[in-house]
């Protein structure tokens, strides 16, 4: 079973090696990021998948349920990446079927049937959609968000490609698109304050832990080995395996699992970004964000399109090499295939 952290997908270009500053011209100590082989497998795994939904997506685009002529498929993928679909259209006989002159593909009928299933199953979500996109809205702290960047993590979301169209003007009560500084952004309409709670503080309440106090516990209990603590203010804590914390490293997680720190959805210009707490607020936030997304997971420019927005650290990828054991980041990029 995959480890219960929280995955991301870090641009190809980042590299995961730290090293720390040392004295008398010592070559510094680099400290190695621990790979888990299994969610770099998952990633990898994804890339076929992904790549047949996306090319469904584009046949159930076209106009009037036409097919998509197979020479126009570069026009939409770009001429390297029409070959690797060229050869999956080839694989999969049960999902595409080429005909006619000149040759199109279109979706074979158990296809379509599946792509209905997914149109109705997706309908009935809608009501959590719309709750995910309010409290999306709700961690910025002007409430709101550019439609570009709803658009970038559209998918992750969960959302209809036409979102805008379709989605949107159903809500008006909660939604409202206004030109903002020369684009347009989506506007949060109205604050629920029933939903400022945040997916880490749901579980604690499920597991009767949410009304304790920080230091209300003060025996002296054996440091975990695993870095959890029980405690309203303390993350679920996963290691990779090959990790050894020493004593020193699980006293100091200790500290700082039961640090108290403010609500995500609290405005972040309210607090100062040098104090201890704002800084463990600012890798809750990034929890909730990651939490909002079906697969809790985003891609590196993603996460980092909500810098401005949410006023996440400025080294944003140390912090998540810091607090490993809650991110995980990997450079299986989804995008390529072989």
């Amino acid at each position: 079973m995959l480890r219960r952290a929280i995955p991301f997908c870090a641009s190809r270009n980042a590299r995961f090696g730290l090293r720390h500053k040392s004295s008398g011209g010592r070559r510094p100590k680099k400290k190695t990021y621990h790979r888990v082989a299994e969610l770099d497998r998952v990633m990898e795994l994804r890339k076929k998948p992904l790549m047949i939904l996306q090319l469904t997506s584009l046949v159930q685009s076209q106009p009037h349920r036409s097919p998509l002529f197979l020479r126009d498929l570069e026009k939409n993928v770009g001429f390297v990446r029409k070959w690797a679909f060229m050869a999956l259209i080839e694989k999969h006989p049960s999902v595409f079927r080429v005909a006619g002159t000149p040759p199109s593909v279109s979706l074979t009928a158990r296809a379509r049937t599946l792509a209905q299933e997914e149109a109705h199953v997706r309908a009935s979500m809608e009501p959590l959609l719309v709750t995910n996109l309010r409290k999306l809205l709700m961690l910025c702290v002007d409430c709101k968000l550019p439609l570009q960047t709803v658009e970038l993590v559209g998918p992750q979301l969960g959302l209809p490609s036409d979102f805008k169209d379709c989605l949107i003007p159903k809500y008006p009560q909660f939604f409202r698109v206004r030109r903002s500084r020369g684009r347009d952004c989506l506007l949060l309409e109205d604050w629920d304050s029933t939903l400022a709670v945040t997916s880490r503080e749901t579980r604690l309440a499920q597991e009767g832990v949410v009304n304790m106090k920080a230091n209300g516990d003060r025996r002296k209990v054996k440091i975990s080995r695993d870095g959890n603590y029980l405690g309203p203010f303390a993350f679920k804590m996963n290691f990779p395996a090959g990790f050894r914390p020493n004593v020193g490293y699980l006293e100091q997680l200790e500290r700082w699992q039961k640090l108290e720190f403010p609500s995500p959805y609290l405005n972040a210009r309210r607090f100062d970004s040098a104090d201890p707490k704002a800084r463990k607020r600012s890798v809750a936030v990034i929890h909730e964000l990651l939490s909002l997304t079906m697969e809790k997971r985003m891609t590196s420019a993603q996460l980092e399109a909500f810098h401005a927005e949410c006023l996440l650290p400025s080294q944003l990828l140390l912090c998540l090499i810091k607090h490993q054991g809650i991110f995980y980041l990997t450079n299986k990029d989804e995008e390529d295939s072989d």
